[in-house]
């Protein structure tokens, strides 16, 4: 009996009653429901996420309108309400504003798969960030795991999602607050800047001014000090008048208490006479000359006109009395030099001299001590206008520091406002756009699954073929008892038990390849990889149940039950196999399963093909071995038998 013979025999015997079919046709959906209705029920949930009920409680009492210091005004906010709003018109969750009490009873009863709360400080502790008191806000997030687990986790990448959305239009707002501000410090520099030049042009003037009155101030110094030396002299020789007037007065009294001699001694008086009228004569002469010489100096110590006309209305005084003494003396000596027609006379004359006389004396002394005040005031006006030259030269060293610190302020002020860059308020919201949320997630995929079903499907398409050739193995016969009687090849009959399983494994991962690619849409870059990858898969897990069954008949069938629930969890379809403890990471390497799950994703995402190969290799070489392992059992079958052969199997 040859291989088709055989296989054809076995088919019949599967087919030869309804119920047969019946539960043929069954056996082999049974990958198609599992893989289909899995696959189907979780296509792409995450766009039914707009459908998940979820509680949203605004308690937020927002933040009053303010005014600062400055006297800018703040609006009311309240940001709270305006999250929710953009939440609910966004629609990724089936939003419902209830109240807290509400929310906690929905989830109590599952009405709500969670719930997000915005605390009635929410707002206030936003704003605080511009405060001294600054606090972060919070978010609540209530869940249920009674209801369901996934739904917290959920509920968890969704408060982070709002809590980055939040944390960015907050930053934002900041930013762009800061951005502006620094914008108006620019301005401000500016403007400074400005006003220090400006200050700087003014200090380099003022300095020029300074110096100007620098000179000024020397040349008033050094006049001053020329007047104080002027009425200092002028101080002496009035005193000096004064002290020969009061002789004059007291020898014009002496005449006239000797005008009696004067009548004997007529010759030697009239010589004396002579004398005197000489000497009052010349001192008459010299008093319009000091006037202008007085005059002169007073005028050149840069006297104002009033000073010097009443100085000289004093000098007047002596002057006219001293004339009138003059001419008296004159008259006196014209008198005396006629004494010899009168002593009498001469008497009467040298009394009324002497009365002159007194009177110049008197004007003398006023005349010194005015001269001796205007040396004081002349003195004090030198030491006022020596102070002036130094206060100025002072002055004129402080206005340079002031000029050079200016022109460095104007200088310091100008790089400063270069530094800060001119923006336009466009910019400037693209920069707090930026600082805000500084990173773009840009992704780039070598292979790409499309959707969450897509993600699942290689893993459960890989399990759902285990499962069909576990269950074919329930009605199918490992090897026919009549072939190991009637046939001595144990090849020919290891092929024929492979291949009838095999056969119909690949219909089962036809029929499943058919739901995924056309009923259920996934996308397949590579289709003849991804439907050979599922039917190499169930020949290669029929050889190996055939292996089991050969050798430990129930038991084996068993055992390929095991291993179904050990591959279950190596074979990394849905966490990284690196996740997973060593012993069973180790398992992973070793079992078929995990090698069909990677191939799949080669084939059917547009992974790398080489790697696709590989797995192949390591499936094929599980194909031989459980085939050459059959092989062996058959042939041990065919040659001997034992007693374990009679005894009845453990299971069933």
């Amino acid at each position: 009996m040859k291989i088709p013979q055989m296989i054809a025999a076995e088919f019949r015997r599967l087919t030869s009653t309804k119920m047969s079919v019946i539960a043929l046709i069954a056996l082999i959906a049974v990958p198609v429901l599992y893989g289909g209705l899995y696959l189907w029920a979780n296509q792409d949930p995450y766009a039914k996420f707009a459908e998940v009920p979820v509680a949203l409680v605004v308690e937020d009492e927002g933040v009053p309108a303010s005014t600062s210091a400055t006297g800018d005004t703040t609006e009311a906010r309240n940001v709270g309400e305006e999250i929710a709003d953009e939440l609910v018109a966004d629609g990724a969750f089936d939003w419902q504003r209830v109240s807290a009490d509400e929310a906690e009873a929905g989830l109590d009863e599952s009405r709500y798969d969670f719930a997000i709360t915005f605390p009635a400080d929410f707002s206030d502790a936003l704003a605080s960030v511009q405060t001294d008191d600054p606090r972060q806000a919070e978010i609540v997030l209530s869940t249920n795991d009674a209801n369901s687990y996934l739904a917290g986790t959920i509920g968890k990448q969704a408060v982070e999602k709002i809590r980055a959305t939040i944390a960015e239009k907050v930053g934002e707002e900041a930013a762009s607050t800061l951005l502006d501000s620094i914008s108006t410090i620019r301005g401000k520099l500016v403007e400074a800047a400005d006003g220090a030049a400006q200050l700087a042009d003014g200090a380099g003037q003022a300095v020029d001014g300074a110096a100007q009155l620098q000179t000024g101030a020397t040349k008033l110094a050094d006049g001053n000090a020329q007047l104080a030396t002027g009425s200092a002299q002028l101080a002496t020789g009035t005193q000096q008048l004064a002290d020969g007037t009061a002789q004059l007065a007291t020898g014009s009294a002496t005449l006239a208490d000797g005008a009696a001699q004067v009548a004997d001694g007529n010759a030697q008086l009239a010589a004396s006479a002579d004398r005197v009228g000489a000497a009052v004569a010349d001192a008459a002469a010299a008093v319009p000359e000091a006037r202008t010489d007085i005059e002169a100096a007073l005028q050149a110590q840069g006297l104002d006109q009033a000073t010097i006309d009443a100085v000289l209305a004093r000098l007047d005084v002596v002057g006219d009395r001293i004339t009138t003494g003059n001419e008296k003396v004159q008259s006196v000596v014209g008198d005396i030099d006629r004494l010899a027609d009168g002593s009498r006379q001469v008497a009467d004359g040298s009394a009324e001299l002497a009365a002159g006389a007194s009177t110049a004396a008197t004007g003398a002394a006023q005349a010194a001590s005015g001269a001796a005040q205007l040396s004081d005031g002349a003195a004090q006006a030198a030491t006022g206008s020596a102070q002036l030259r130094d206060g100025v030269g002072t002055l004129q060293t402080g206005l340079g520091k002031l000029a050079d610190g200016s022109t460095e302020l104007r200088d310091g002020l100008d790089e400063g406002a270069k530094q800060i860059p001119d923006s336009s308020q466009s910019t400037r919201d693209a920069q707090a756009s930026t600082i805000a949320d500084p990173i773009t997630l840009e992704t780039s995929s070598l292979a790409q699954a499309g959707n969450y079903g897509a993600g699942l499907a290689p893993f459960f398409a890989a399990l759902a073929g285990w499962i069909g050739i576990y269950a074919l193995f329930l009605i199918v016969k490992p090897i026919s008892r009549r072939a190991v009687t009637a046939l001595h090849s144990p090849i020919r009959i290891t092929l024929a038990g492979w291949l009838t399983p095999g056969l119909l494994g690949a219909v089962q991962m036809g029929a499943l390849y058919l739901v995924l690619a056309f009923t259920l849409g996934f996308q397949m870059h590579h289709p003849l990889g991804v439907v050979g990858t599922m039917i190499f898969a169930s020949v290669t897990y029929a050889a190996i149940i055939l292996a089991l069954n050969v050798w430990l008949g129930s038991v084996g069938q068993f055992i390929g039950l095991v291993l179904m629930v050990l591959q279950l969890v190596t074979a990394g379809g849905t966490f990284p196999w690196q996740t997973l403890p060593e012993p069973l990471a180790a398992l992973h390497h070793v079992l078929p399963m995990g090698y069909v799950v990677d191939a799949m994703r080669q084939f059917m995402y547009g992974g790398d093909l080489s790697r696709a190969a590989a797995d192949f290799g390591v499936l094929a070489i599980w194909l031989v071995g459980a085939l050459v392992i059959s092989a062996i059992g058959v042939t041990r079958m065919t040659h001997f038998r034992t007693l374990r052969d009679l005894q009845p199997s453990l299971i069933g």
